[in-house]
């Protein structure tokens, strides 16, 4: 992780699949995307929820088949979810939206000198 870059920093954190692994603030959407959202993002999303709900990134050896598990359940829930979804709008574009997110930061938190 960039830890110099207080923007990049923040989208990192924010963003899922941008490249980050700490404990997210801000599950983002990721409904009606083109191209749709990945496996692998839908996983990242469900990790980032279940962190948030135990209050821990990585569970002690006691609780470790407990939340991975919790993990499983919310990531098949969410795909179900994602993938049954029916909208009008038009699909999002991800670049626009990592964008969005960039400025967003740059607004809360400043240019990086």
């Amino acid at each position: 992780m960039p830890a110099s870059d207080p923007i990049t920093m923040a989208a990192w954190f924010v963003w899922p699949g941008f490249g980050g692994d700490g404990m997210c603030r801000n599950i983002k959407t990721l409904a009606n995307f083109e191209p749709p959202a990945t496996g692998d993002e839908i996983r990242a999303s469900a990790l980032q929820f279940v962190r948030k709900l135990s209050g821990v990134t990585r569970p002690s050896k006691a609780n470790e088949a407990v939340f991975h598990r919790a993990v499983d359940d919310v990531t098949e829930a969410a795909e179900r979810l994602i993938r049954s979804l029916v909208t009008s709008a038009p699909p999002r574009d991800r670049d626009v939206e990592v964008a969005r997110s960039i400025e967003r930061a740059k607004r809360r938190f400043g240019t990086p000198a």
